[in-house]
C-alpha cells in the first residue's frame, strides 16, 4: 500500500522513475517501478496503486508505451481459472532519439563561438533529456577546450538580435575584431572612437561553426553580414526595420538557402556568376561548398567544368583554398587577381628558400 509520503508525489515520482530508465530498449514491468520508487524515493506503493497512476498519466496525454499479456489466474472467490490482462513493459516515449541527442551535443563541441562554461551547462541540459544509458554512452566525450578567446555577451546577443527580429526593429551594438593580446577591440571611427553599428537585423544562421546576422547596415542599401560573437554592447531600438524590398538582394524577400550558397565565407559583396574547371574526385566538396544548385557540364574522366553563384571575394579565398584541384576560367578579373594571388605566394615561399 501506499507510504505516508503525500500521495500526489506517486504519480510525479513514477514519471521521474520511466524518465530515467526506461526507454523503446529498457522497458519496466510494475513491480520493477514500484522497485525504483522504494530505491529512489522512499516511497512504498503497491501494484495497484502504480497501475492507476501510470494509467493517469497516460489518459493526461503522456507518451507511455506498454504491452498486454493474458494469463490464467485463479478467481478467489470461485476457485476457478480465468484470464487476466497484464499491462507491463513500460516506457517513456522520447522527443528525442540518443542519436539526434549525440548530433546536438557534437554541434556545441564543434563550435568555435559559445563560451566554455554556456556551452558545458547546455551539454548537460542535454543530457537530462535522455536517461541514464544514454549518460553511459557519453562519457566518453572529450574535455571542451577553455583556451578560445570568447565573448561573454554572446548568448544575451543573441537573445536581444531574437527580440528584434520579431519585432521588426533596429539595433546598435560595437563590432570587434581580436588583438594579439586575445581580446576584443572594438572597431573605431576616423575620430579614434569607437563605432557604433545601427543595422536591420532580418536574420541569423549557422555555418562554419559560426554563427551571422544577416542584416542591411542601414547607410548602404545592400545585404551584410556580421559574426555574431563579434558584437558587444547590442541596444534594440524603438524605430522600426528597413522594409526589405529597399535593400538589394531582398526585393523578393530573403531566401535563405541561396543566400548562404552564394555567400560561403559569409562575406557581404555582390555575387557573380563563377566557372571554374575542377578535378572530378572533389564533386562532393563542391557539392557541400555551394549546394545542389550547382551546374556540371564538359565532364571528361577526371575533369568536370562547374557553374556557380557566389560572392566574389570569397570564391577567391575559396579558390586559392582548393588550387591545386580548381582552375576559375570566368569571370576573367576574378581569374587573374587569383593567378596574382597565386605568383605572390610562390615568390613568399621561394624566398623562404634562399
Amino acid at each position: 500500500m501506499d507510504s505516508m509520503q503525500p500521495k500526489k508525489l506517486i504519480i510525479m515520482n513514477i514519471l521521474a522513475v520511466l524518465r530515467k530508465y526506461s526507454d523503446e530498449n529498457h522497458r519496466m514491468s510494475q513491480k520493477e517501478i514500484a522497485k525504483k520508487l522504494e530505491s529512489d524515493h522512499g516511497m512504498k506503493v503497491d501494484r495497484k496503486a502504480v497501475k492507476r497512476n501510470l494509467m493517469n498519466l497516460m489518459t493526461y496525454g503522456l507518451e507511455i508505451e506498454c504491452s498486454e499479456t493474458t494469463r490464467m489466474v485463479k478467481n478467489p472467490h470461485t476457485g476457478e481459472m480465468e484470464e487476466s490482462s497484464i499491462l507491463t513493459d513500460f516506457y517513456i516515449v522520447r522527443d528525442f532519439t540518443d542519436a539526434e541527442l549525440r548530433l546536438l551535443i557534437d554541434s556545441l563541441l564543434f563550435s568555435k563561438h559559445i563560451p566554455y562554461s554556456q556551452c558545458k551547462e547546455l551539454i548537460e541540459k542535454i543530457e537530462g533529456l535522455s536517461n541514464k544509458y544514454f549518460l553511459s554512452k557519453v562519457k566518453h566525450i572529450c574535455n571542451l577546450p577553455e583556451n578560445l578567446p570568447q565573448n561573454k555577451e554572446l548568448f544575451y546577443t543573441i537573445e536581444m538580435l531574437d527580440e528584434a527580429i520579431s519585432e521588426g526593429r533596429q539595433v546598435s551594438f560595437k563590432y570587434n575584431r581580436y588583438g594579439t593580446d586575445k581580446k576584443l577591440h572594438p572597431r573605431q571611427s576616423s575620430n579614434g572612437e569607437d563605432r557604433i553599428y545601427i543595422v536591420n537585423p532580418y536574420q541569423m544562421v549557422a555555418t562554419n561553426g559560426r554563427y551571422y546576422l544577416v542584416c542591411n547596415y542601414d547607410k548602404y542599401d545592400n545585404i551584410a553580414n556580421y559574426r555574431v560573437d563579434m558584437i558587444t554592447d547590442i541596444k534594440v531600438l524603438d524605430s522600426p526595420v528597413k522594409p526589405k524590398k529597399q535593400v538589394r538582394g531582398l526585393e523578393a524577400g530573403l531566401d535563405l538557402p541561396k543566400h548562404m550558397a552564394e555567400h560561403i565565407y559569409m562575406f557581404s559583396d555582390e555575387t557573380v556568376r563563377v566557372r571554374f574547371i575542377a578535378k572530378k574526385y572533389i564533386v562532393g566538396e563542391i557539392i557541400d561548398w555551394f549546394g545542389k544548385d550547382v551546374k556540371f557540364s564538359n565532364e571528361t574522366e577526371d575533369e568536370v567544368t562547374a557553374e556557380v553563384r557566389v560572392s566574389a571575394m570569397a570564391m577567391k579565398f575559396w579558390a586559392l583554398q582548393y588550387a591545386p584541384h580548381i582552375t576559375v576560367t570566368e569571370p576573367k578579373t576574378l581569374r587573374e587577381e587569383i593567378g596574382t594571388e597565386l605568383r605572390k605566394a610562390a615568390e613568399r615561399y621561394g624566398k623562404l628558400g634562399e
